[in-house]
Parts: structure tokens; sequence; C-alpha cells
């Protein structure tokens, strides 16, 4: 059995669009009349089906892609007859389909039961299936990346993005237990739902897209010390910045302290190693086509943008403000989930030819850029004007307009990347 990667990363981008397309839904409920579906559960649909059936499982397959490529290497150099690599290449191909058939499974039950009764049994029985697969996910990896070198950089950041995975899904049973007794109280359930998002966004999803960064650029310590560095200093200051979510909170004051020296820690950390980046690997990135370099470039001045707020929400008032208004929180969480880790994600896939792309495919990305950015700018402009309770005309109406954007961009990228095309692909 052997391990079809562009297989499966064709069904993270149908998922995209499906994750899209209810994000389109929600935006003309909010401003259009539409009674047949509940937002609250469509809301909870969408959110748990993105980080299920479009990031985790994109992340698994592109780690997956990693772990086959070096052990492919290995058992060349160490290989000793052809039974050797046969195990080797077939031993992990088996499990890790299974594993990614599951969570997919699990995805799809989410997305449709959430719709329908929201948090009930269903929805319930398949979230919590889907924990159980990161888990056993997270035991296979770490084991098979033993037949990795230590020297491999990429191997510490996946090992802590699965370490992260696994303890944000105790802000879910947290949360599923409020849910289950009935018994909520609002500071406990923020917290709980805060943590969950915090060690998803900031630990599983950053922590392995840096690890296929390091990947993709090749870095090593022997080009610059600082890149081992790089990962300590992001894993040390990872756990305290969870507190930057809480900061609404009667926190002591020496977690508040720890909890700025975090976010300096990162902002300090992204910086210098964006620095070394741009001297060292400009050269490299330059013989990739302009599209993919300005989606990289986009991802990046978003994520300095990333660390930046959270600094700034280490300020009293301003924590106070941010955390007081929902289009602030809203536009935070898209600009990770969305100009962070999605466009990472669409890059590295073409970027790598995992996928080919053409210029119906480079048109879609750039199209579902465009919608990111004008999405962010509304919610941006949004969420300042209610520091001042100022109402936006047609606030609503923009919004679907972004939304009709990202849908129709994600749509042109899948079609052409599922169909085959008879043009040759865009080199």
């Amino acid at each position: 059995m052997l391990f079809n990667s562009k297989l499966w990363l064709k069904f993270s981008l149908l998922n995209l669009v499906i994750v899209a397309l209810i994000g389109l839904l929600m935006r003309y409920k909010i401003g259009f009349e539409f009674p047949y579906l509940d937002q609250k559960h469509l809301q909870h649909s969408h959110s748990h089906f993105a980080f299920s059936g479009w990031i985790t499982h994109t992340l698994m397959v592109l780690m997956i892609v990693f772990l086959e490529n070096r052990t492919k290497k290995i058992a060349l150099q160490q290989a000793q007859d052809d039974r050797r690599d046969k195990k080797i290449e077939h031993g992990f191909f088996k499990k890790y389909n299974s594993l990614l058939t599951t969570n997919l499974i699990c995805a799809y039950g989410m997305l449709v039961f959430f719709i329908i009764q929201g948090y009930g049994l269903f929805s319930i029985i398949f979230s919590t299936a889907s924990i159980v697969v990161s888990c056993v996910f997270a035991y296979y990896f770490v084991k098979d990346l033993k037949l990795i070198s230590d020297e491999v950089l990429t191997k510490n950041w996946f090992k802590a993005a699965l370490f992260f995975n696994v303890i944000s899904s105790l802000g879910t049973f947290a949360l599923a237990y409020m849910m289950v007794t009935k018994n909520i109280h609002q500071n406990e359930y923020l917290a709980s739902i805060y943590y969950y998002l915090h060690f998803q966004y900031n630990g599983w999803f950053f922590f392995a897209c840096m690890g296929l960064l390091f990947s993709f650029l090749n870095l090593k310590s022997s080009e610059n010390l600082f890149f081992k560095k790089t990962f300590w200093l992001f894993f040390a200051s990872c756990i305290p910045a969870y507190f930057l979510s809480t900061l609404w909170l009667d926190l002591p004051i020496w977690i508040y302290l720890i909890t700025v020296i975090a976010a300096f820690v990162q902002v300090y950390t992204w910086f210098r190693f964006l620095i070394i980046i741009v001297k060292t690997k400009r050269e490299f990135l330059e013989n990739f086509p302009f599209f993919l370099r300005y989606i990289l470039l986009f991802v990046g001045f978003a994520l300095s943008v990333k660390f930046l707020l959270q600094l700034g929400s280490t300020i009293p008032v301003l924590s106070k403000l941010a955390f007081g208004f929902r289009p602030i929180v809203i536009a935070y969480l898209h600009l990770v989930l969305l100009a962070i880790i999605s466009l990472f994600l669409l890059f590295y896939i073409y970027a790598n030819h995992l996928i080919q792309f053409n210029n119906q495919i480079k048109r879609g990305v750039i199209i579902f850029s465009i919608g990111v950015l004008l999405n962010e700018i509304i919610l941006a402009i949004q969420g300042i004007a209610s520091f001042s309770y100022t109402p936006i005309p047609f606030v609503n109406e923009l919004l679907l307009g972004a939304a009709i954007v990202l849908v129709l961009g994600i749509g042109i990228t899948a079609f052409y990347s599922i169909k085959k095309v008879k043009n040759p692909p865009l080199l």
C-alpha cells in the first residue's frame, strides 16, 4: 500500500472549499434572512471542520510526506537488501493511510452533526474520536521520527507540534464536561475555549508549519546557530503565552510579568529569525515564481503583525478593548487561520510541486489571498470603529463580498488542482 499524497491533498483543498462555503453562508445569515439553519450550530461546524478537515488533515499529510522522503533516503543509505527497503516503505504507509481516513470520517461527522444538533451526542462522539486519532498519530509519528537524525532541525518542531496538539484537547474535555453537567461559568468557559485555541493556533499549527518551513529551506545549525535557538525560544514561550488570551482575568502580577516576557521573546525571536532568512535564503527563494514569493511575503507580513498585536495586547487598556469587541477577536483568529496558516499551506503544497500548479491555479490562489486581505481589512476597520461605537455602513454586505471572493478563489484553486488538465504546469 503506497502513500498517495496528491490524493490526500486534493481532499484538503475540497475541505477548504467546504469551510469557505459555510463561512459564506454564515455571513449571508448575518445580513439577510435565512432561518433554516442555526447560526451557532453553523459556527461550531465551521470551526471544527476547518481545524480537523482542512488544517489538521493537511499538516498530517505534509508531515507524512516529510517522513516518507527522509526514511527513503535512510533506507537507500542503510539497506542491506531489497526486503529492508520494502519493509520501511510499507511499514508506516498502511497505518498513516488508516489514520488519515479515520480523521476525515471524524471531520465529516462533525461537519454534519454540529449543523444538525450543535453540541449533541453524535457531534461529541466524532469530536472525541478526532482527538483520539490525533493522539494515535502523535504516538506513531514521534516513534517513526527516531529514524531521522537529531541534527535535522525539523524534527523538534514536529515533536513540539504534536505535543501541543495533544495537550490542547484538555480544553475541549473541559468544555464537554461543562456542557454535559450544565455547570457553565463564564470565565472558566472562555478560559477553556482560549486554552484550546491557543495550543491549536500557536502550538500545533504554528510549530508544524515552522517545521515544514525549516524543511523547505533546509535550514541547518551549521549555517547559523540561531536556527536551533529559534525553536527553544518559541517552545519556552509558548506555554506562558497562553495567558495572553486570558489577560481579561484578574491574573497575579507574576503571571502577568511572565506573559509580557513571553510576548517580548516571541517578537524578538521572530524578527531576528526573519532577518537571517532574508539574508541567507533570498537567492534560493528567487528561483520560485513571483506569485509564490508574493504569498510567502504575505504570510511573513501577517505573522509579523500577529506577534506585534500579541505584544500590544499586554497593555491593559488595549487588552480590555481587544477582548471586549467581537470583531477584533474574529479578525485576529482569521488573521492566523487564513492569512498565516492557510496561505502558508497552499504555498508549501505548490512550491514543492506536491500538486502541479498552472495559470488557473495561480489565479485562484491570488484571488483567495485578495479575499483574505479584504476580509482582514474590513474586520479591522469594524473593530477599530467599535471602540467608539461608530457603525460602519454596509459592513455586513462588505464582509459577504469578501467571503464570496474567498469562495471563488479557493473554488478555482481546488477545481483545477483536482481536475486533470492538458496544459503543462507553470514552472
